[in-house]
Parts: C-alpha cells; sequence; structure tokens
C-alpha cells in the first residue's frame, strides 16, 4: 500500500510578507505530485479574520485535492478566528483514515494566546485513534520538540511532554508539524517528528527559504522530500524503514 502526502504550513494570508509566486508554486508542486492528502499544519490566516479564512479557503479549494487535513494555528486562533475556522475551513480535530494509514489533527491552540496546549481531555481520544494496524500520523500546529536555529524557545506546547509520552504509548510513527518557519527533522526513539517551514511567504529565518514536503510511504517505507518554494529545488532530507506494531 502506497500513499502520499503533501505537507505544507504557516501560510499566513493577509501577511505583508506573503507571496502569491510562493503560493502559485504551492499549487503546482501539488498538481505534479498528485498526492492522496495534503496536511496544513496551521495559520492559515495572520489574525483570524474571516477574510483571511475566505483567501486561504480559496485557495486550498483551488488545489485540485480531495482528501485534506488542517488544523488550526495561534494565528487563526485569534480574533474568535477558531470559530471562524470550524465555519470555513472544517474541525479542529479532524481524521482520515487510508489504506495502511490513519492521520489524526490536533488543535493545540488558546484563543489570542500564542503557546500551544492540546489538554488530557484528548489524551484517550489519540489513543483510541491509533489503536489499529497500519501507520500512524499525528498532524499539529506546535512543534513539540524545540527546533535549532528559531531562538529562544517560547512557544512549545505546555504539554509537550505528557503528548510526547502519549506518542511513545500510542505508538505514533510520524508527527507533522509547522509554527517555527523552519523545516526541521527529528527521530525520537523511532517517532519521526517533521516541521514544516512557511510555505508561502518571506516570514523567514535568516537566510533559511521557504519549502514543502512530500512524503511517500509505500508499506513501513518513509522517504520525505523537501521542495523549495521559491525556486522548486528539491532534496531527500529522510529515507527510513518505520518500526513495526
Amino acid at each position: 500500500m502506497r500513499t502520499k502526502i503533501a505537507h505544507i504550513s504557516d501560510l499566513h494570508f493577509a501577511s505583508s510578507l506573503f507571496d502569491p509566486r510562493l503560493a502559485d508554486n504551492v499549487a503546482a508542486v501539488i498538481a505534479r505530485e498528485a498526492p492522496d492528502l495534503v496536511v496544513v499544519t496551521g495559520d492559515l490566516t495572520t489574525d483570524g479574520y474571516v477574510t483571511e479564512f475566505e483567501a486561504a479557503r480559496r485557495f486550498l479549494d483551488g488545489l485540485g485535492v480531495k482528501e485534506k487535513l488542517i488544523v488550526p494555528g495561534n494565528h487563526d486562533a485569534r480574533n474568535l478566528g477558531y470559530t471562524v475556522f470550524e465555519e470555513l475551513i472544517g474541525p479542529r480535530f479532524p481524521c482520515y483514515r487510508g489504506k495502511g494509514i490513519t492521520v489524526m489533527g490536533l488543535d493545540s491552540t488558546e484563543p489570542d494566546v500564542d503557546d500551544g496546549h492540546v489538554g488530557r481531555e484528548h489524551y484517550d481520544s489519540i489513543r483510541n485513534t491509533f489503536s489499529g494496524p497500519g501507520v500512524r500520523v499525528l498532524a499539529l500546529h506546535h512543534h513539540l520538540i524545540p527546533i535549532p536555529g528559531t531562538g529562544r524557545e517560547r512557544q512549545i506546547p505546555t504539554d509537550a511532554g505528557d503528548l510526547l509520552g502519549i506518542c511513545k504509548e500510542a505508538g505514533v510513527d510520524i508527527v507533522l508539524s509547522g509554527h517555527k518557519h523552519l523545516a526541521w527533522v527529528w527521530d525520537l526513539d523511532g517517532c519521526f517528528f517533521i516541521t514544516a517551514a512557511t510555505s508561502t511567504t518571506r516570514r523567514l529565518k535568516g537566510r533559511s527559504r521557504p519549502s514543502m514536503s512530500i512524503l511517500e510511504i509505500e508499506d513501513r517505507d518513509l522517504t520525505v522530500r523537501e521542495i523549495k518554494t521559491d525556486d522548486l529545488e528539491e532534496s531527500v532530507v529522510l529515507r527510513t524503514r518505520l518500526r513495526n506494531h
């Protein structure tokens, strides 16, 4: 069984540093790759306003991919944006079940606060969602492990330690996140934490570049390609065998 996932994050529609050319490149890559699923790990907007969500939805609808799993980011939770997210985008805790793979989305945001938090009331749901066979993927906006080169750590989820424990207990294979605008991969005890850069803006760390990721999972073989969205330069950043449950 083979599954292809396109992972994009931190679109920030309406930001002064949003670049339509980058958005066009994202759309072109997705059209070329024809993924089974597009995962968006938050910050579709800059301030959570309705007009920003409307612009983000037009872009996402225009990708031509039927299956999308989208979670909110801290910017989306501003100004009651979390209610608009549910109206225009979808549930804040979505789930995708494909052939041999389950992807669960978590809302790690708090209204009008940049810090992350999921909450113990959702831990049993994570355990239950991943109780069956197959590859297990968790998607949320906030990173659970600090990312090098992103400055002082201030916004990691307050319950990151508990969530890491749940990931181990539930046998999560992959955790997708965004938030820090810098691509990175951690391997923690056989679980791969894949953080995406901003895909469509120039809100960048130093001389880093905007990018997106393509994950290809065949049986339990995982390949991750990072594609720079400024010039479509491509590189393989991870090739591994996922653990057996």
